[in-house]
């Protein structure tokens, strides 16, 4: 404690005055409030002051540890889009403002919360599948893990250009991993609550995990990318539902939204786990290492491009790390997870696109823990545990997304990839939004503003995050001739493309509206 309580002290006095309405509410909306909200799966919702202030020791004790939020990869080691870590500047506010009392500061400076869509945030698309209302089984300290196939009923190939996994109850879905059986044979496992995923035989090709963002291939002309979904195939969802969730439904489901027949120039997106390891024997009571390479002997044949990783181990993961190394003897770093969680996976898509050159070696390394240390062993005391998919069994994958070379894909920015490249919008009476879609400047309208209303309105993306605070508690006076957002940033850096929201409090009544930005 006087450790903690010297730091403080040599810290700067500027960094004492942090307060939750200037400085921390948007870190707490950006970061936490995607999976602490009231339909959201986290046992408490942090979306207010009156929330978050109460749960300070709490909240301090996650952060210290690194525990929340939580994000498994080692960003020293490789960046992602999207990153839910906390930067050290962001942390450092939390933890001044958690030792300090939390003081609220002026109210009236507090962003707008973020909207969290309780349905689709990309629209109906082209084909909906959901599995049949399922009622956890999760007790006795076991969370419930099961798998549903249902048939695509498609007579064709067709190219997805956009996937979302909208889960049925929020507060339960701990996380849902999506696969392609092309043969449409596999007939799934409800019974057993044990099943990890299909057969070797099936593709993963995406996730939900909360606050995890929909699939979404960029679809412009030069650079359209697509993955294709085979004729006659079905799609298995693969859920866990985790303890505490026991006797509560769900019925979640997958949107797909496809290219048009015929589509040209769709450059082919493939996801498989291109390294894995399934002679695993990890004996009881150790930590064991093994090693996946590929190819396993010579070079990859021509030069890929790298869009994402997905690391999967099961419940004696204990770290996991990706890479590969080119004739050159240079590295291409794709993950590092130094503390393995397996109730937190996702496919961690990079900013840019990742270059793996011909003749370069992938290399996986993994170390699992069996023994009575590891509070998720599900044996004690702990057995022999050899390669499997039960999930009591172990794996050692990593799949990634990627396609062929085609020279500058490593300038691509991947986080642009978040437009979906369709241009309609929710209608909706009660706003006039103009232009639709827009590039440089949008002007907003709430039709339902009156003389007198107290506004405060703010512009967020799809994952819950502060893009910009539009007003405070403005009072409306007629006439009234909108707002108007300049597509910059809080910091005044300009927007990416994409889908955003805006959040407007009226009179302490909260609505939402989406906006598109090309």
């Amino acid at each position: 404690m006087k450790q903690l309580l010297l730091v403080f002290i040599l810290v700067s006095p500027s960094v004492f005055a942090q307060n939750w309405s200037d400085n921390v509410a948007s870190i707490v909306y950006n970061k936490c409030s995607s999976c602490h909200h009231p339909e959201g799966i986290a046992p408490f919702s942090l979306m207010s002051y009156s929330e978050v202030s109460p749960m300070a020791t709490a909240i301090y004790d996650a952060i210290n540890t690194n525990e929340m939020p939580p994000w498994p990869p080692n960003e020293n080691y490789q960046q992602y889009s999207h990153s839910r870590a906390l930067n050290s500047t962001d942390k450092a506010t939390l933890m001044s403002w958690l030792t300090n009392g939390t003081p609220e500061g002026n109210p009236a400076n507090a962003p707008a919360p973020p909207v969290f869509n309780s349905g689709s945030i990309l629209g109906n698309g082209d084909l909906m599948l959901q599995i049949p209302l399922y009622q956890s089984k999760a007790q006795g300290g076991q969370d419930d893990y099961v798998c549903f196939s249902l048939p695509t009923g498609l007579t064709q190939n067709r190219y997805v250009r956009a996937m979302e996994i909208v889960p049925g109850n929020r507060q339960i879905v701990h996380h849902a991993l999506i696969y392609v059986d092309p043969s449409g044979s596999y007939q799934g496992d409800t019974i057993g609550g044990n099943c990890g995923g299909p057969p070797q035989s099936s593709t993963l090709i995406g996730g939900y995990t909360p606050g995890s963002s929909p699939l979404i291939f960029p679809s412009a002309t030069g650079f359209k990318l697509g993955m294709s979904i085979p004729a006659n195939s079905n799609l298995v969802f693969a859920m866990h539902y985790p303890q505490g969730s026991y006797g509560q439904y769900d019925s979640t489901k997958v949107i797909l939204h496809f290219y048009p027949p015929g589509e040209t120039g769709i450059r082919d997106v493939y996801a498989a786990p291109v390294l894995q390891n399934w002679s695993l024997s990890i004996p009881p009571d150790q930590l064991s290492s093994f090693t996946a390479q590929y190819p396993l002997s010579g070079g990859v044949p021509t030069n890929y491009s790298i869009l994402s990783v997905f690391p999967h181990m099961h419940l004696l993961g204990k770290s996991i790390r990706a890479y590969a190394v080119s004739p050159a003897n240079d590295t291409v770093k794709f993950v590092d997870i130094p503390q393995w969680d397996f109730h937190w996976q996702d496919f961690y898509f990079f900013k840019h696109l990742q270059k793996v050159s011909t003749g370069s070696v992938l290399k996986g390394e993994a170390t699992y823990d069996n023994t009575v240390n590891n509070p998720d062993n599900p044996s004690s005391p702990p057995v022999l545990v050899l390669a499997g998919e039960s999930t009591t069994d172990e794996m050692f994958l990593v799949y990634f997304h990627f396609l062929q070379y085609q020279p500058g894909d490593e300038l691509i920015d991947l986080e642009a990839l978040l437009s979906l490249g369709m241009q309609e919008l929710i209608s909706d009476d009660d706003w006039k939004i103009f232009p639709v879609p827009f590039t440089e400047s949008v002007s907003i309208r709430p039709n339902q503003l009156k003389s007198g209303d107290i506004v405060s309105l703010a512009i967020y993306d799809y994952q819950g995050r502060l893009i910009r605070t539009i007003c405070n508690k403005q009072t409306i006076s007629i006439p009234f001739n909108g707002f108007e957002w300049d597509g910059l940033s809080e910091n005044g850096a300009e927007s990416k493309a994409g889908t955003y929201f805006i959040s407007m409090i009226c009179n302490g009544v909260t609505s939402s509206h989406p906006i598109i930005k090309n």
